[in-house]
């Protein structure tokens, strides 16, 4: 709860400040401002960027490269020209899987109140991918993206006590995180508060 409360404080404080570049923060600092460390919360990659782009295959090791060991893959060439016409066909499909429906409402005001009920999860639960949309009449909000259904229900689990209608809805999601137990990055950046 401690480090949930220093995210909050560290949002509040980012979304109430002006991020600038470095060279910017120092003259802004220098005209009419205060420069502070602040705290930010992002998400986690959702794929491992350092293989990005590469063929696994060039990665392996060998002597050559200063490896232990020569691995080897003899593979047809039809086998790679196959997985690259899958991968470039297939860049736009989207995943199915499941979220945690937290606010689902018609009335006059569901518009504010899934807004306000959005931000006040990022706030909780910083890390987690929160979504809002509307499918007339409904205004809806969802969190999370999972593959598993019982992925789903361990968030639904928790957030039970603040969000005591949400329930688990299964839909198109992005891609999870790669480590669900690390949802998010807690980072340090450089803000100008106006005086």
């Amino acid at each position: 709860m401690k480090l949930n409360r220093l995210i909050h404080i560290g949002i509040v404080a980012v979304t109430s400040a002006l991020l600038l570049s470095p060279l910017q923060m120092r003259a802004q600092s220098n005209q009419n401002g205060q420069t502070k460390d602040s705290v930010v919360v992002r998400r986690a990659a959702a794929m491992d960027s350092t293989l990005s782009g590469k063929s696994i295959f060039n990665m392996l090791p060998s002597k050559s490269k200063g490896g232990s060991a020569d691995v080897t893959v003899h593979q047809s060439s039809a086998i790679q020209k196959a997985m690259s016409t899958h991968i470039s066909s297939n860049s736009s499909r989207t995943m199915s899987g499941y979220r945690v429906r937290i606010y689902f409402d018609n009335q006059q005001n569901s518009r504010a109140v899934s807004e306000s009920t959005m931000r006040r999860f990022e706030a909780l639960y910083p890390g987690i991918a929160a979504y809002r949309n509307y499918q007339a009449p409904f205004f809806k909000v969802t969190v999370g993206d999972f593959r598993t259904k019982s992925e789903a229900m361990e968030l639904l689990q928790a957030i039970k006590g603040t969000f005591p209608t949400a329930f688990v809805t299964k839909e198109n999601i992005n891609y999870p995180v790669i480590d669900r137990y690390h949802s998010y990055v807690v980072d340090t950046v450089k803000v100008v508060r106006n005086r």
